[in-house]
């Protein structure tokens, strides 16, 4: 799994990669959540723009993210999000919780 990110002034971006699935849904809620311990960012950016494939457990790794970045009274955005997973975050109603952006700049 290659996830990366950066910090910058306090606004982390997590660049998400390739299938989120059943199968790697555990292990990139863990490394996301390390970062957002790590760094404490005010504000939380998933990159979508390099994932091929979400299903429902997609929706877990933003629930995730967005619950460690209400502990810190930050914000979490969703980023550059392809066609599919843009119609699974959608249908569970994501975008009530967490906004959406088409590119990743505030």
């Amino acid at each position: 799994m290659n996830i990366t990110s950066f910090l910058q002034n306090r606004q982390l971006t997590v660049a998400l990669t390739g299938d989120i699935d059943h199968h790697r849904a555990k292990e990139i809620i863990r490394v996301v959540e390390d970062k957002i311990d790590q760094y404490l960012p005010l504000v939380c950016i998933l990159d979508f723009s390099e994932v091929t494939f979400m299903d429902s457990s997609g929706i877990a790794v933003v629930i995730c993210a967005l619950r460690k970045e209400r502990e810190l009274d930050g914000r979490l955005l969703l980023a550059n999000l392809p066609p599919q997973p843009l119609r699974v975050l959608k249908a569970a109603g994501i975008e009530k919780i967490a906004e959406i952006r088409e590119e990743s700049r505030l």
